[in-house]
């Protein structure tokens, strides 16, 4: 007999009643992460007054890695295995790597577990985010920074980066209204907003990243499959020859330049 007040029937009524599309899978994660009944109506109340999943539980298993994900901060996608995986090419021991607009720090920290022995930065201009990093990498040896862009690196990196990730935000201002409300109400509007045309970011990170990279540093950045021309054309303003790689599977796009 299960131990909480609600039958699993009826936590999963109760979701697809809120309009959780994928209520079934749902109500398995509430109810194994609910110690006691009190606790799962807590879980419920929170996920069918719109919260996030991720930020109900308080983790998001992202590249087969549990990230803790904190209220308000952007939750990783899983189209951004792309980004990661990509990156995770590029990484030896020694190597150094920046990751920006880290969020909940997930790209660094799934890095991190491929490779220990990489030198990691991540940085986001939330010190929410940073503080939801920092409990991601610390343990493994990253540094968490609060800032925007390269400007609270430590300036000894400057010409010396191996590798520069970024999901920096990249949705269009006048479509942040059509986002799902979990996104639009519950993450940071600096996770996402990109400007007028989504690439405000991008040409700001872009154009600073020369000066940090080292010789034959590369530079990663995920953008949307309508967004990648212009991406990649902001690579090559700024010397970057730009190289767009997709992934039917996950629906995600990434430019990569090399200095």
């Amino acid at each position: 007999m299960s131990p909480h007040s609600a039958a699993p029937a009826e936590v999963i009524d109760r979701l697809r009643a809120a309009g959780c599309v994928f209520a079934e899978d749902e109500a398995r994660l509430l109810l194994a992460n609910a110690g006691t009944p009190a606790e799962l109506e807590r879980l419920i109340t929170l996920r069918t007054s719109g919260l996030p999943l991720e930020q109900v539980l308080g983790w998001v298993d992202f590249c087969d890695l549990r990230i803790t994900v904190r209220p308000g901060v952007f939750v990783p996608r899983r189209r951004t295995g792309l980004l990661v995986k990509r990156a995770a090419r590029l990484i030896r021991p020694g190597t150094v790597v920046v990751d920006l607009c880290c969020g909940t720090g997930a790209v660094g920290a799934v890095l991190l577990a491929g490779e220990p022995m990489l030198t990691l930065f991540a940085v986001d201009i939330d010190p929410a985010a940073t503080a939801c990093a920092r409990e991601n990498i610390a343990a493994r040896g990253g540094a968490a920074l609060t800032g925007d862009l390269f400007a609270p690196l430590p300036p000894g990196q400057r010409g010396r980066v191996d590798v520069v990730v970024a999901n920096a935000p990249y949705v269009p201002t006048d479509a942040i209204a059509r986002m799902p409300p979990e996104a639009r109400l519950h993450e940071a509007r600096i996770a996402l907003d990109g400007g007028p045309d989504g690439l405000e970011v991008q040409r700001r990170l872009v154009a600073a990243a020369p000066d940090w990279l080292a010789s034959g540093g590369h530079l990663l950045v995920e953008t949307s499959a309508g967004q990648a021309a212009h991406t990649a054309a902001i690579f090559a303003r700024h010397g970057l020859a730009p190289r767009v790689v997709r992934s039917r599977k996950l629906d995600a796009t990434v430019v990569i330049g090399t200095r």
